[in-house]
């Protein structure tokens, strides 16, 4: 199933099921509320509400406002290689925040205060029940699927220090979704699916997940038995090489480009990048 939020007049959302060229309400606000109710996949699937047009459809954050949204660093080679570092031994964990999210069609909108506004493509694992320290089989039981992410980061805040966040959470900075696509439509928990970024359509990132140093269930077992993992949060698996702040000379986003970060199967984020008025 592909399954997304969407956006109608006000501040209404709902969650939908894909279904064709039509977007099929599942009665509930948003997938964060589906994915709450232990039997979503039933209700996800039977449901026969109301449709939308999947053409005309402005998607909201696929998950609205997760309770953690938790990202990895470092967890492709060549990426790793192009910044200059080591392979790590262990994931490297920083958050992000609701705050932070927007939809995958939304404008990013270039902060005043960043001079290094750059690019990156990341598959990114939907948890589907609380979990917590959780093995092989319960990591891949708790994956409700995934979808797509634009880690955008201000490369200037957050080589401020030694520790990246404050270059990552900036408000209303990163586009996820459009669709939650569950593994049974990708090829299992551990999917192998092209990954790729253009920035007015030149190719700057372009790798396969199935190259990631620590895959989507191992991470879920690692970050498990940190913190308990609930329906609804998000986890973004990391970037590939061809990031702006890695090239020479280094480039960044100035305004006025479309980005567009597309993973195989799950379709892409398509965002223009605006100056702040």
């Amino acid at each position: 199933m592909k399954l997304a939020t969407i956006r109608l007049s006000g501040n209404d959302t709902r969650a939908v099921r894909l279904d064709g060229d039509r977007l099929v309400d599942l009665g509930v606000d948003d997938l964060g509320t589906l994915l709450a109710d232990p039997a979503w996949r039933d209700v996800a699937r039977d449901a026969t509400g109301p449709t939308y047009d999947v053409a005309g459809a402005d998607f909201a954050p696929v998950v609205p406002d997760p309770s953690k949204v938790v990202c990895v660093g470092h967890n492709y080679r060549n990426h790793i290689q192009e910044m200059g570092r080591e392979l790590p031994s262990y994931p490297t964990l920083f958050p992000k925040f609701a705050d932070s999210l927007i939809g995958a069609n939304d404008d990013i909108v270039k902060p005043d205060e960043t001079d290094a506004l750059d690019w990156e493509v990341e598959l990114v694992i939907v948890i589907g029940e609380r979990v917590r320290r959780a093995d092989d089989a319960r990591a891949e039981a708790a994956i409700a699927g995934f979808t797509v992410m634009n880690d955008v980061s201000m490369r200037d805040w957050q080589n401020r220090t030694i520790e990246w966040t404050q270059g990552k959470i900036w408000d209303s900075a990163t586009p996820v979704g459009p669709f939650l696509v569950t593994p049974d439509e990708v090829g299992g928990v551990r999917p192998a699916l092209h990954v790729s970024t253009t920035v007015d359509g030149q190719v700057m990132q372009s790798d396969d997940t199935g190259t990631l140093l620590f895959d989507p269930v191992f991470l879920v077992r690692y970050i498990s038995t940190i913190i308990t993992l609930r329906p609804g949060d998000l986890i973004a698996t990391g970037t590939p090489a061809g990031v702006g702040h890695a090239r020479d000379p280094k480039v960044y986003l100035v305004g006025g480009e479309t980005v567009v970060t597309e993973i195989e199967g799950l379709g892409a984020c398509t965002n223009r990048v605006v100056k702040s008025s």
